[in-house]
């Protein structure tokens, strides 16, 4: 057997260096990751928050002039003006709920009795109508089919109370944090530009990191911002007239302005109910048209907020917000746009640099060429 004679083989340990480095380095970062975990969606919800808020950052310290002071009191400002809101619905999830519990156990199934103006509906009205009057007839048979669905139904809802609960928690943690991020937010920004030119180069950092922002802003103004707007706007008006579950109903209309899809799907079938309950007074029909302009608040409210400052185009950032919120809950709605835009630049950067360059077009001959 020879001996091993490392004149042979002169790059044996340099990859033997190389591979040592490498293991090293990915233990390390498994083991930092690992520790860092618990704190990763805090941290990124902070990150978001931070970024999205600075614009506001810098208008107000040019008039109180301190970092510090500016930041604590968007803090203040933000959880004060989410309270009110988030207090009512809250209230009225929680009412939900415990109506959906009573009525599973069979304490609380009541139907009302029809009015006869159902039958009166074009199409659909007499067959609501008999359905209706059946279930207010025989509600014992209407808690034997109803009681499994409405059971899971209720498991459902708990436990969407219970991560509308979570997320409210989160985000209260997360705005300090924020707060702090903007208190240092020009050297902030400068890491983030130099962690964006370490990976593709000093030239590309500064506008990499200029898209990962204006993005971000893009989907909490256009896409989250709108969708609470106009949840907010319809719930002023559905909570004191005592709709039943509608805090339940605030949180679809939240979700379906998130998915980019028509508040009408909602408030259409909300208008047909008070006016079949309540009947047409001159309160339900101020009520029905205020409520259905709120429905349509967001064709004004996205050409006003959505896409402004964004080099990517919005249906690429409008792809990102709905995949990533399907794949990855609503953190997701922020890095799947991110992710996406970054991925499209850096594509047709790479397009452009690569693809040849396009001929000149020859010119037209002006006479036919002579035989010879």
């Amino acid at each position: 057997m020879t001996a091993y004679n490392p004149d042979q083989h002169p790059w044996v340990h340099p990859l033997l260096d190389v591979l040592l480095r490498v293991g090293l380095i990915a233990v390390l970062a498994v083991f930092c990751y690992g520790i860092f975990h618990p704190f990763l969606s805090l941290m990124l919800w902070s990150v978001i928050l931070a970024v999205t808020l600075y614009p506001l950052q810098r208008k107000l310290r040019a008039k109180l002039g301190k970092d510090g002071r500016t930041a604590t009191l968007i803090v203040l400002l933000v959880i004060g003006a989410l309270a009110v809101p988030a207090w009512v619905i809250g209230d009225s999830l929680i009412d939900s709920a415990a109506s959906g519990l009573k009525m599973v156990q069979g304490k609380d199934m009541q139907v009302p009795a029809p009015k006869p103006s159902v039958g009166e509906w074009p199409v659909v009205g007499p067959r609501v109508l008999a359905a209706w009057q059946d279930a207010y007839e025989h509600p014992d048979e209407l808690k034997t089919k109803l009681g499994p669905k409405l059971k899971g139904a209720a498991v459902k809802a708990l436990g969407m109370l219970g991560d509308v609960a979570a997320g409210l928690l989160l985000f209260l943690v997360a705005m300090p944090i924020a707060g702090i991020i903007m208190a240092f937010g020009e050297h902030s920004a400068d890491s983030a530009r130099r962690i964006c030119s370490a990976f593709v180069g000093p030239a590309r950092g500064p506008s990499m990191a200029a898209l990962c922002t204006s993005t971000i802003r893009a989907v909490a103004q256009g896409v989250i911002g709108i969708a609470f707007i106009q949840a907010v706007l319809i719930g002023i008006a559905i909570v004191p007239m005592g709709i039943p579950g509608a805090g339940l109903l605030c949180l679809a209309i939240l979700m379906l302005g998130i998915m980019q899809l028509p508040a009408t799907i909602l408030t259409i079938p909300i208008i047909i109910y008070v006016f079949a309950t309540q009947g047409s007074s001159g309160i339900n029909i101020v009520f029905a048209i205020y409520v259905f302009i709120a429905g349509l608040a967001d064709n004004v409210l996205k050409p006003l907020l959505l896409g402004r400052g964004v080099a990517v185009p919005m249906p690429v950032v409008l792809i990102g917000a709905i995949g990533g919120m399907v794949t990855m809950g609503l953190l997701g709605l922020f890095i799947g746009p991110v992710a996406l835009g970054v991925a499209w630049e850096v594509f047709w950067r790479w397009v452009d640099e690569r693809a040849p360059e396009t001929p000149a077009a020859a010119p037209a001959p002006t006479e036919l060429p002579h035989a010879p």
